[in-house]
C-alpha cells in the first residue's frame, strides 16, 4: 500500500522519517495518522463489523465465505472509486449507476452465444471504453461548456437510460462464461480471489497516480480552482480527465457486474447510487473536492457491504438496506462535519457566542425587533421617479420563459402535422392540461428549492410513499378521503421538515440529505406496503382526475387555483422575495434581516407538499398506487424548472415561465406518443432538452 491513503504529500514524509531524530519521526507520524484519519476508521469498522459477521455466523468463516462477499462488495467499490474521483474535483456524478446499466446491457447483447470462450481482455475494454465515452461527454459539459456537473450528469443520467433501453429493453441476453470464470474465480487457488486482486491493482494504480502532475492537480483543482488556475494548472482539463477516468471505472464495474450476474438487465446499475455516495463519504473523501482517496472508499464499499450482511444474518427484511444505506450516508456526513473547518463547527460555535452574549447581556440584535422588511439600498430625495414600465420590471424574466412558451408553439405546430387536427380539437387541449398537472405542481415545489440554490431529489419516493399511504388508507372509500389526505400531508411535512433541518442545521449538501432521504423512504414505502402496495383510489378521486364536468376534467379547476397560488407565492409575496434574495446571496440575505433558515426549511417541506399531492393525483389517475410511481418525475421536476428559465444555481426563475416548461415538456410526450419511436425516446429527449435549455438560457459571463 502507499504511505499516504489519501494525499501525495504523505509519500515524502514517509521517506524522511528514517533518517530524522526520534521526535521528528514522532511528529510525522501524526501527521500521517491525522491525514488518513477517515480511511483509517473506516477500516476498523471494517474490521469490528466483519468480527461481528463471524460471531453470527453458525460455523467459522470459511474462504468460500470470504471470496463470495468480496466479490459482493467488489462493483460497488469499483464505481465508488470513479465517484471518489469526482467528487474530489469538487463535483458530483449522478449518471454512475445508469453508466454500469449501459455497459451490462452492451455486452450481455453483443456477445455471441456460439463462443462460450469470448475474449475477457477484449470485453474488459469495450466496457471501459463505453464507460469512459460517457465520462469523456460528461466532462465535456462541465469542464468546457461550464454547466453544473449536477445538472449535467442528471441529464446524462436518464439519456444514458434511455439508450440502454433501446439497446435492451427487458432482461436476458448472453455473458460468455469465460468472463465470469475469471472475474469471480481465484487468483491463486484457495487463497486469494480474483476480487480482491482487481481492487489491489486498482488501489495501486491510485497511488501511482496521485503521485503525479495530474494527481497533485486533482486535489488542487478540488481545493481551490482560483487558486489551482492562478499558478498555471488547466482546471479544465483536469476536470475532464477526472470525469474519463471515473467512467472508465463505472465501465469495469459494469463487467464485474455482467460476470457476475451471467445476464443483462437494463436497471441493474440503479440501486448502487446511493451505495456509491455512501462509501465515498465513509471512506474519508470530503464533499466539495480535495480531500480524501480512493483506497478508503474501497474500505467504505466493504463496510456497507457487511452492514448489509449483518442484517441478512439477523433475519432483518432485505426492505431495510436501502433505509440501512441512507442513515449510514448521512451518519458518515455528519461525522466528517464535525472537522475544524466544517459549516456544523462554525454554525455550533456561533451558537455558542451568541449565547454566551447574551447571559452576559452584550448581544445586539442586528435589525429592529419587528422590522423583517428587505432593505438592499435607500430612496434618494428628489423628485419621485416615474413607475417602471411593465417591460422595465419583468424584462429579465420575461427573457428567459418566453423561450420556453415559443418551443411550446412550435411542437404543438409539429403534433398537428402528425397527429392532424389536434389543436381544433378539445380533448386534446383537455388531456394536455391534464396530464401538465402533475409537473406544474412539482414545478412550484422543486423551483422554490433551487431558487435558493439547493436540490430536492428526495421526490420520486415522496411521490410513491404519498400514494401507498393514501391508498392504503382510503381503500375506496371516500369517507376516508377526509382522514386520509390531511395524514399524507402531514407525512410529507415531516419528511421536508427533516430534509430541511439536514441543509439548515446540520449544514449538510442539500444533494446528500435529499439523496439518502429518498433511499430511506423507498425502504418505509417497500416495508409498509410489503412490496406489494394494497388498497385504490375512492371514486371521489377517480372522478377528479378522469370525470367530465361540463366536458372539462375537475381536476383542471384545481390546476387553475394552484396556478393563482404559485404565482402569487413566488411572485408577490415576502417569502416569496426572500427565496429569490437568499438564491442570489445567502449572507446578503441573512445581514438584510432574513431569517434564512426559516426559508430554507419552508421550501423544503414545500416540495415535500408538491410531491405528495402529486402522488395523490397520480393515484385517482391510475386507480392505485404502484412501487416506483414516482421515479420518472425526478428529471422532469428539474427539467420544467430550467426550460423554464430557472437558473439551476438559485436566484433566477418565474413559477409562469416553470408552468410553461411543463406544458412544453408534456407537449413533447404527447408528439412522441403518436409516433412509432420507442418509449426509451422519451428519457433521451428530457435529457437533451436540459442539457440544451441550460446551455441557451445561461447566464453571460462578464
Amino acid at each position: 500500500m502507499s504511505a499516504s491513503l489519501s494525499s501525495p504529500a504523505g509519500s515524502v514524509a514517509s521517506r524522511s522519517m528514517s533518517a530524522a531524530p526520534p521526535v521528528a519521526r514522532s511528529s510525522a507520524t501524526r501527521r500521517w495518522f491525522g491525514r488518513n484519519r477517515a480511511p483509517l476508521v473506516a477500516l476498523a469498522v471494517f474490521a469490528v463489523l466483519f468480527m461481528v459477521v463471524d460471531a453470527l455466523s453458525p460455523g467459522p468463516l470459511s474462504y468460500f465465505d470470504i471470496s463470495f462477499q468480496a466479490s459482493g462488495a467488489t462493483p460497488l467499490a469499483l464505481a465508488a472509486m470513479g465517484q471518489t474521483l469526482v467528487v474530489l474535483s469538487g463535483g458530483f456524478d449522478l449518471s454512475a449507476g445508469a453508466v454500469i446499466s449501459l455497459v451490462n446491457a452492451v455486452l450481455a447483447t453483443s456477445m455471441n452465444p456460439a463462443q462460450p470462450e469470448a475474449s475477457v481482455l477484449l470485453w474488459t475494454l469495450v466496457g471501459i471504453g463505453v464507460g469512459m465515452g460517457v465520462g469523456a461527454f460528461n466532462g465535456f459539459f462541465v469542464a468546457f461548456i461550464r454547466l453544473q456537473p449536477i445538472v449535467v450528469t442528471l441529464s446524462t443520467m436518464f439519456i444514458v437510460q434511455g439508450a440502454t433501453l433501446l439497446v435492451m429493453e427487458q432482461p436476458g441476453g448472453f455473458i460468455a462464461p469465460s468472463l465470469g470464470e475469471v472475474y469471480m474465480g481465484d487468483a491463486i487457488a484457495s487463497i486469494l480471489p480474483m476480487s480482491l486482486v482487481l481492487l489491489g491493482l486498482a488501489a495501486l494504480f491510485w497511488t501511482w497516480l496521485k503521485k503525479t502532475s495530474f494527481g497533485v492537480a486533482l486535489y488542487a483543482s478540488g481545493s481551490d480552482p482560483a487558486a489551482a488556475t492562478a499558478v498555471g494548472l488547466s482546471v479544465p482539463w483536469v476536470r475532464f480527465t477526472t470525469y474519463v477516468l471515473a467512467g472508465g471505472f463505472y465501465g469495469m464495474a459494469g463487467v464485474f457486474v455482467s460476470a457476475q450476474t451471467g445476464s443483462g438487465d437494463p436497471l441493474v446499475g440503479n440501486s448502487l447510487l446511493l451505495s456509491m455516495f455512501a462509501a465515498v463519504v465513509i471512506g474519508g473523501t470530503r464533499l466539495g473536492g480535495g480531500k480524501g482517496g480512493l483506497v478508503g472508499t474501497i474500505f467504505g464499499a466493504f463496510v456497507l457491504m457487511i452492514v448489509v450482511n449483518i442484517l441478512l444474518a439477523l433475519n432483518v427484511s432485505a426492505y431495510y438496506a436501502t433505509i440501512a444505506e441512507g442513515g449510514v450516508l448521512l451518519a458518515a456526513v455528519l461525522v466528517g462535519s464535525f472537522s475544524r473547518e466544517s459549516v456544523l463547527s462554525d454554525q455550533l460555535r456561533r451558537l455558542g457566542g451568541l449565547l454566551a452574549a447574551r447571559r452576559a447581556g452584550t448581544h445586539v440584535s442586528q435589525r429592529p425587533a419587528g422590522d423583517r422588511r428587505l432593505v438592499f439600498a435607500s430612496a434618494k430625495p428628489g423628485a419621485p421617479r416615474a413607475a417602471p414600465s411593465f417591460l422595465e420590471r419583468h424584462g429579465r424574466e420575461l427573457r428567459f420563459a418566453l423561450p420556453a412558451y415559443a418551443c411550446l408553439v412550435v411542437v404543438l405546430i409539429a403534433t398537428e402535422f402528425v397527429l392532424g387536427n389536434a389543436l381544433l380539437n378539445w380533448g386534446f387541449w383537455n388531456a394536455l392540461f391534464v396530464l401538465s398537472t402533475f409537473l406544474v405542481i412539482l414545478a412550484l415545489g422543486q423551483g422554490s428549492v433551487i431558487l435558493t440554490g439547493g436540490l430536492d431529489l428526495s421526490v420520486p419516493w415522496t411521490i410513491g410513499l404519498s400514494g401507498i399511504l393514501l391508498a392504503g388508507l382510503v381503500q375506496g372509500s371516500d369517507a376516508a378521503l377526509i382522514y386520509a389526505v390531511p395524514a399524507v400531508f402531514a407525512v410529507a411535512a415531516l419528511i421536508g421538515l427533516l430534509n430541511g433541518l439536514g441543509v439548515v442545521a446540520l449544514g449538510l449538501s442539500p444533494i446528500v440529505v435529499t439523496l439518502a432521504a429518498n433511499g430511506i423512504l423507498q425502504g418505509v414505502a417497500l416495508l409498509y406496503s410489503g412490496g406489494t402496495p394494497a388498497g385504490f383510489a375512492s371514486p371521489a378521486l377517480r372522478w377528479l382526475m378522469t370525470g367530465k364536468l361540463a366536458g372539462v376534467t375537475p381536476v383542471l379547476v384545481l390546476l387553475a387555483v394552484f396556478l393563482v397560488i404559485g404565482t402569487v407565492l413566488l411572485g408577490r409575496t415576502a417569502f416569496g422575495r426572500r427565496v429569490y434574495a437568499i438564491g442570489n446571496s445567502m449572507e446578503a440575505a441573512r445581514l438584510s434581516g432574513v431569517r434564512t433558515g426559516r426559508v430554507v426549511i419552508g421550501v423544503y417541506i414545500l416540495s415535500a407538499l408538491c410531491a405528495a399531492l402529486v402522488g395523490m393525483l397520480l393515484t385517482g389517475f391510475s386507480g392505485q398506487a404502484s412501487l416506483g410511481m414516482g421515479d420518472d418525475y425526478l428529471l422532469p421536476s428539474i427539467a420544467v424548472v430550467v426550460v423554464g428559465g430557472g437558473l439551476i444555481t438559485g436566484g433566477r426563475g418565474h413559477f409562469l415561465g416553470m408552468v410553461g416548461g411543463a406544458l412544453l415538456l408534456t407537449a413533447l410526450q404527447t408528439l412522441l406518443a403518436g409516433t412509432t419511436l420507442p418509449y426509451a425516446f422519451r428519457a433521451i429527449l428530457f435529457g437533451c432538452v436540459v442539457l440544451a435549455a441550460v446551455i441557451a438560457l445561461r447566464e453571460k459571463r462578464s
